[in-house]
Protein backbone atom coordinates (compact mmCIF):
# COMPACT_ATOMS: atom_id res chain seq x y z
CA UNK A 1 0.00 0.00 0.00
CA UNK A 2 1.50 3.34 -0.60
CA UNK A 3 1.51 6.37 1.02
CA UNK A 4 -1.51 8.04 -0.80
CA UNK A 5 -3.66 4.73 0.16
CA UNK A 6 -2.36 4.59 3.51
CA UNK A 7 -3.27 8.46 4.17
CA UNK A 8 -6.61 8.03 2.11
CA UNK A 9 -7.49 4.97 4.27
CA UNK A 10 -6.97 6.84 7.46
CA UNK A 11 -8.82 9.91 5.85
CA UNK A 12 -11.51 7.36 5.96
CA UNK A 13 -11.73 5.52 9.26
CA UNK A 14 -13.17 8.64 10.91
CA UNK A 15 -16.29 8.36 9.50
CA UNK A 16 -16.52 4.46 10.00
CA UNK A 17 -15.31 4.88 13.62
CA UNK A 18 -18.44 7.19 13.77
CA UNK A 19 -20.73 4.62 12.25
CA UNK A 20 -19.44 1.88 14.57
CA UNK A 21 -20.22 3.83 17.71
CA UNK A 22 -23.16 5.23 16.84
CA UNK A 23 -24.80 1.54 15.05
CA UNK A 24 -23.63 0.29 18.92
CA UNK A 25 -26.08 3.71 20.43
CA UNK A 26 -23.11 4.67 22.51
CA UNK A 27 -21.84 8.03 22.99
CA UNK A 28 -18.65 10.08 23.22
CA UNK A 29 -18.27 10.29 27.04
CA UNK A 30 -19.08 6.59 27.38
CA UNK A 31 -16.86 5.16 24.68
CA UNK A 32 -14.04 7.55 26.56
CA UNK A 33 -14.68 5.84 30.22
CA UNK A 34 -14.61 2.69 28.25
CA UNK A 35 -11.14 2.92 26.46
CA UNK A 36 -9.56 5.99 28.35
CA UNK A 37 -9.62 8.26 25.22
CA UNK A 38 -10.82 11.67 25.74
CA UNK A 39 -14.05 12.49 24.02
CA UNK A 40 -12.19 15.65 22.38
CA UNK A 41 -9.63 13.22 20.68
CA UNK A 42 -12.98 10.80 19.71
CA UNK A 43 -14.55 13.44 18.06
CA UNK A 44 -11.28 14.84 16.49
CA UNK A 45 -10.60 11.59 14.87
CA UNK A 46 -14.29 10.98 14.11
CA UNK A 47 -14.59 13.95 11.82
CA UNK A 48 -11.22 13.60 10.12
CA UNK A 49 -9.27 16.17 12.42
CA UNK A 50 -6.66 13.82 13.50
CA UNK A 51 -5.32 10.73 12.45
CA UNK A 52 -6.14 7.67 14.71
CA UNK A 53 -2.60 5.88 16.00
CA UNK A 54 -2.46 2.11 15.70
CA UNK A 55 -2.85 1.71 19.80
CA UNK A 56 -5.80 4.26 19.32
CA UNK A 57 -7.72 1.86 16.74
CA UNK A 58 -7.31 -1.18 18.63
CA UNK A 59 -8.70 0.11 21.72
CA UNK A 60 -12.02 1.06 19.41
CA UNK A 61 -12.31 -2.04 17.55
CA UNK A 62 -12.06 -3.89 20.22
CA UNK A 63 -14.44 -1.45 21.84
CA UNK A 64 -17.23 -1.58 19.38
CA UNK A 65 -16.63 -5.70 18.34
CA UNK A 66 -15.41 -4.49 14.86
CA UNK A 67 -12.43 -5.87 12.78
CA UNK A 68 -9.30 -3.82 11.41
CA UNK A 69 -10.47 -4.54 8.02
CA UNK A 70 -13.87 -3.71 8.46
CA UNK A 71 -12.43 0.12 10.03
CA UNK A 72 -10.04 0.14 6.72
CA UNK A 73 -12.89 -0.44 4.11
CA UNK A 74 -11.39 -3.65 2.92
CA UNK A 75 -13.65 -6.03 4.46
CA UNK A 76 -16.09 -8.19 2.17
CA UNK A 77 -19.41 -7.38 2.49
CA UNK A 78 -21.18 -10.44 5.05
CA UNK A 79 -24.51 -11.99 4.97
CA UNK A 80 -26.61 -10.25 7.07
CA UNK A 81 -26.30 -11.91 11.25
CA UNK A 82 -30.02 -12.39 11.76
CA UNK A 83 -29.31 -13.35 15.49
CA UNK A 84 -27.42 -10.03 16.41
CA UNK A 85 -30.16 -8.64 18.17
CA UNK A 86 -29.21 -5.55 20.57
CA UNK A 87 -30.93 -4.09 23.01
CA UNK A 88 -30.73 -0.41 24.80
CA UNK A 89 -31.74 0.83 28.22
CA UNK A 90 -35.63 2.25 26.69
CA UNK A 91 -36.10 -1.39 26.06
CA UNK A 92 -35.46 -0.64 22.28
CA UNK A 93 -34.71 -3.83 20.24
CA UNK A 94 -32.03 -2.74 17.67
CA UNK A 95 -31.48 -5.87 14.84
CA UNK A 96 -28.18 -4.59 12.30
CA UNK A 97 -29.63 -6.20 8.93
CA UNK A 98 -26.05 -5.33 7.48
CA UNK A 99 -22.88 -5.99 8.74
CA UNK A 100 -20.29 -3.18 6.98
CA UNK A 101 -19.67 -0.35 9.27
CA UNK A 102 -18.78 2.20 6.25
CA UNK A 103 -21.15 3.64 4.12
CA UNK A 104 -24.59 3.07 3.93
CA UNK A 105 -26.16 0.22 6.60
CA UNK A 106 -29.53 -0.83 7.60
CA UNK A 107 -31.24 -1.75 11.16
CA UNK A 108 -34.53 -3.03 12.25
CA UNK A 109 -36.05 -1.38 15.23
CA UNK A 110 -38.80 -2.28 17.35
CA UNK A 111 -39.92 -0.31 20.59
CA UNK A 112 -42.13 -1.80 22.95
CA UNK A 113 -45.70 -0.98 23.75
CA UNK A 114 -46.71 1.89 26.11
CA UNK A 115 -49.41 2.32 28.60
CA UNK A 116 -49.28 6.31 28.52
CA UNK A 117 -49.24 9.24 26.78
CA UNK A 118 -45.35 9.28 25.56
CA UNK A 119 -43.12 12.80 26.41
CA UNK A 120 -42.13 14.26 23.10
CA UNK A 121 -38.84 12.59 21.92
CA UNK A 122 -35.40 13.18 22.88
CA UNK A 123 -33.57 15.09 19.98
CA UNK A 124 -29.67 14.22 18.99
CA UNK A 125 -27.84 15.59 15.44
CA UNK A 126 -25.07 14.55 13.87
CA UNK A 127 -23.42 14.30 10.48
CA UNK A 128 -25.55 12.09 7.92
CA UNK A 129 -28.51 11.15 5.89
CA UNK A 130 -31.44 8.94 7.15
CA UNK A 131 -34.77 7.03 5.65
CA UNK A 132 -36.94 6.09 7.72
CA UNK A 133 -39.96 3.43 6.81
CA UNK A 134 -42.84 2.21 9.20
CA UNK A 135 -43.89 -1.01 9.33
CA UNK A 136 -46.14 -1.50 12.17
CA UNK A 137 -47.68 0.94 14.45
CA UNK A 138 -47.16 4.73 15.08
CA UNK A 139 -44.19 6.56 15.17
CA UNK A 140 -43.89 9.48 16.87
CA UNK A 141 -40.81 11.47 14.63
CA UNK A 142 -39.84 15.07 16.03
CA UNK A 143 -37.97 17.31 13.70
CA UNK A 144 -36.97 20.09 15.32
CA UNK A 145 -39.98 22.11 15.90
CA UNK A 146 -42.20 20.00 13.63
CA UNK A 147 -43.74 17.04 14.77
CA UNK A 148 -44.98 13.95 12.41
CA UNK A 149 -46.74 11.21 13.42
CA UNK A 150 -46.05 8.02 11.34
CA UNK A 151 -48.01 5.11 10.55
CA UNK A 152 -47.52 1.70 8.52
CA UNK A 153 -45.68 2.46 5.59
CA UNK A 154 -45.29 5.82 5.90
CA UNK A 155 -41.74 6.74 5.00
CA UNK A 156 -39.45 9.80 5.86
CA UNK A 157 -36.11 10.97 4.93
CA UNK A 158 -33.90 13.28 6.45
CA UNK A 159 -30.89 14.95 6.93
CA UNK A 160 -29.15 14.03 10.38
CA UNK A 161 -27.68 17.02 10.77
CA UNK A 162 -30.85 18.30 12.07
CA UNK A 163 -32.28 17.59 15.40
CA UNK A 164 -34.34 14.98 15.32
CA UNK A 165 -36.04 12.02 17.69
CA UNK A 166 -38.81 9.12 17.78
CA UNK A 167 -40.68 7.21 20.35
CA UNK A 168 -43.76 5.16 19.99
CA UNK A 169 -46.69 7.01 19.39
CA UNK A 170 -48.89 4.98 21.55
CA UNK A 171 -50.40 3.89 24.32
CA UNK A 172 -51.25 1.17 21.85
CA UNK A 173 -48.67 -1.72 20.58
CA UNK A 174 -45.61 -2.12 19.84
CA UNK A 175 -43.43 0.02 16.67
CA UNK A 176 -41.56 -1.72 14.54
CA UNK A 177 -39.41 0.17 11.39
CA UNK A 178 -36.60 0.36 9.35
CA UNK A 179 -33.72 3.10 8.77
CA UNK A 180 -31.43 2.62 6.32
CA UNK A 181 -28.15 5.54 7.25
CA UNK A 182 -25.72 6.63 5.53
CA UNK A 183 -23.05 8.12 8.08
CA UNK A 184 -21.26 10.28 5.28
CA UNK A 185 -24.27 11.94 3.49
CA UNK A 186 -24.81 8.76 1.05
CA UNK A 187 -28.04 8.93 -0.40
CA UNK A 188 -30.42 6.85 -2.08
CA UNK A 189 -30.60 6.62 -5.78
CA UNK A 190 -33.82 6.02 -6.86
CA UNK A 191 -34.28 3.98 -10.42
CA UNK A 192 -37.07 3.81 -12.41
CA UNK A 193 -37.68 2.05 -15.71
CA UNK A 194 -38.29 4.44 -18.63
CA UNK A 195 -42.16 5.31 -19.40
CA UNK A 196 -43.35 2.97 -22.30
CA UNK A 197 -43.81 5.28 -25.26
CA UNK A 198 -47.28 5.42 -26.88
CA UNK A 199 -48.88 2.93 -28.83
CA UNK A 200 -49.31 2.57 -32.72
CA UNK A 201 -51.97 5.12 -33.44
CA UNK A 202 -55.62 3.69 -34.47
CA UNK A 203 -56.09 4.48 -38.32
Amino acid sequence: MTGDHVADTLAAMGPRLRAAREHRGATLTGVSCATGISPSTLSRIETSRRKPTLEVVLRLAKEYGVSLDELAGTAPAAAPRTSALQRFGDDKAVLPLTRYVGGLHAHKHVLPAVQEPPARPRQVSHDGWEWLCVLYGRLWLALGDQDLVLSAGDVAELDTRNPHGVTNAGPGGPVEYLIMFGPQGERLRPRTPPAPGPGPRAR
